[in-house]
């Protein structure tokens, strides 16, 4: 999933660097933002009770989530922020165990596996509803992949369904009947699933939104079944199936979430609701945590992060998560359309240095797309941080010195922790290289639409793992995949990862493949890892049940608030 915050959208944040006199940027988001928050901080605090106090007796979650969502529909939307409210309001076929992150059931109460792993029969529990109360069939499934994977819809995560017979040829338009598509509604309650070959993590996929059922009616009811950003997912039109309802969608301001009528497991909810909060100030954030108003903080300020560690029973939770942090490039834009310039600025980056200052020691240094031990696959480490080395390709590709560079551009997501990011890499090219870089800001919605359309040099971005396996992250980069925002493509590339991969037979073989492929992809260098990240939030002693994972997976269903408690002595 992109994430939109400095750590793709759930992490980090910053260090102080002064400002750059050529660098850009663009304020009317952040403002706008910042206002918002200040104004929700002070009328919370003027009320005499803060959303903490009163959230805790009526059993309302208050949580910070990043940015404004592009949207709620699941087989359009890509980020992390979306991916908190749609999972709210919408569930799987499986879900994944807060703690283990191991399937278990969600709207399938069970699921078989036939012919070696190959065929996967789903059986749907006949109480699963929709939020108008009726029930959620197979047909609903086979109707929703079919949007899902339709060439029509443009559906950036459609390669997650590719395991399926014909599923990928249907994309392509190779075959135009669904019906060969290996999705079945064998009755109400059976759904049967045929892989190309047995895949380890396909149901861990069930749990992705962009393998959700959606309500065919309500969405033909606002137009055709390809139709993107329609008003079916506005109040009073939406119908989902997850523990929660939406009830307000505030744009830049809040969004709630209530608990729902018909849900199947609904006496397990303990929450009433749960307010998201649109925060890209990180600083406005930490505020309002720090006055119980918030019970729960998507990043945190990383110049705060030292103070919160040495404090005495410390909301702040940092733990590991598997998410890469990295800047793409445009491989047909000038001057990065040449590979020996790709590797200059990859080996000019000192990544021990980046996570020592700027980061202060939260995260761990990349030098591959894969996060190391992603379910005991280590990638290939090809390069360090080698300047010397760095100059000389610099200089092969016709700039000695920096001499005769057309300069650069880097693109970002509105957001203090990459600024501060971009500003000390801009600052290591400078030195190593000699040369200019410039950097430029644009709001989370704006930014998703350059980054889609390849409309930059160098973009920042961020991926946290979809699902456990090295495959969510080589995937990437199969040719012209939805995020593969890069140009890179590789016919020998895409065989290992789409076709020999699925077919290893052993782990040792299926990971030596994935080395293999990894290998190529930082030998043509269409990115340039940057760290691996880790979650970091702050948590109000009030909150049970926001367990840490790999994923930094939510699952609200768990979620209780205990009133009473309140923060460390040192906050108040």
């Amino acid at each position: 999933m992109k994430h939109p915050l400095s750590g793709a959208g759930r992490t980090l944040r910053h260090a102080m660097v002064s400002r750059q006199p050529n660098t850009r940027y663009i304020f009317s988001s952040g403002l706008s933002i910042l206002c918002c928050a200040l104004l929700l901080l002070l009328t919370g605090c003027g009320g005499g009770e803060s959303n903490v106090v009163t959230g805790n007796r009526d059993g309302v979650l208050h949580y910070g989530n990043g940015t404004e969502p592009q949207g709620l529909d699941p087989h359009v939307v890509t980020g992390v922020p979306e991916n908190h409210i749609i999972r709210a309001l919408f569930e799987g076929l499986a879900v994944k165990n807060p703690i283990t992150l191991e399937p278990e059931p969600g709207v399938a109460e069970r699921w078989e596996f036939r012919e070696e792993g190959r065929v996967i029969t789903f059986y749907l529990n006949p109480e699963a509803k929709w939020s108008n109360g009726e029930q959620v069939t197979a047909s609903d499934y086979v109707w929703s992949w079919n949007r899902a994977l339709h060439p029509m819809t443009g559906n950036e995560y459609s390669y997650m369904l590719f395991p399926v017979v014909n599923a990928e040829a249907y994309l392509k338009g190779e075959i135009t009947d669904f019906n060969d598509v290996g999705v079945k509604a064998i009755d109400d309650t059976t759904l049967e699933v045929t892989l190309n070959a047995p895949t380890p993590y396909f149901v861990q996929l069930m749990d992705h939104y962009s393998t959700f059922a959606v309500h065919p009616e309500t969405l033909m009811q606002f137009g055709e079944m390809t139709d993107r950003y329609t008003p079916w997912t506005r109040v009073g039109n939406i119908v989902s199936n997850g523990a929660f309802t939406l009830t307000e969608w505030s744009l830049n301001r809040r969004i709630i979430v209530e608990k729902s009528e018909h849900y199947w497991d609904r006496d397990a909810v303990s929450l009433n609701a749960v307010v998201f909060y649109p925060m890209e100030n990180v600083v406005s954030e930490e505020r309002m945590f720090r006055v119980e108003q918030l019970h729960y903080t998507q990043v945190v300020p990383l110049d705060k992060i030292p103070l919160y560690r040495d404090m005495p029973d410390t909301p702040y939770v940092q733990a590991p998560y598997l998410g890469t942090y990295y800047y793409l490039i445009n491989t047909q834009r000038p001057p990065v359309d040449d590979v020996r310039v790709r590797k200059a600025l990859a080996l000019s980056v000192d990544r021990e240095k980046l996570v020592r200052t700027v980061l202060q020691e939260t995260a761990v240094p990349a030098y591959s797309i894969t996060p190391p031990d992603t379910l005991g696959y280590y990638p290939p480490k090809l390069f360090d941080y080698d300047p010397e080395h760095a100059r000389a390709l610099l200089a092969e590709a016709g700039y000695p010195n920096g001499e005769g560079w057309p300069g650069l551009e880097i693109l970002y997501n509105t957001n203090e922790g990459h600024r501060k990011i971009a500003v000390a890499i801009q600052q290591m090219w400078k030195s190593e290289l000699g040369i200019d870089i410039t950097i430029t800001n644009q709001e989370w919605k704006v930014y998703l639409d350059s980054v889609t359309q390849i409309d930059f040099q160098i973009a920042r971005r961020g991926w946290i793992g979809d699902y456990v396996d090295a495959n969510n992250f080589l995937d990437l980069f199969i040719t012209d995949g939805g995020n593969n925002n890069t140009y890179f493509g590789d016919p020998v590339y895409d065989d290992l990862i789409l076709y020999k991969a699925p077919k290893a037979e052993t782990r040792k073989e299926r990971y030596a493949l994935f080395t293999e492929a990894e290998t190529m992809l930082m030998e043509e260098m269409p990115i340039i890892p940057i760290y691996t990240y880790t979650s970091k939030h702050l948590i109000h002693p009030s909150v049970e049940g926001l367990h840490s994972n790999l994923m930094d997976s939510l699952n609200l269903k768990y979620v209780k608030l205990v009133p009473g408690r309140t923060l460390p002595e040192a906050l108040r």
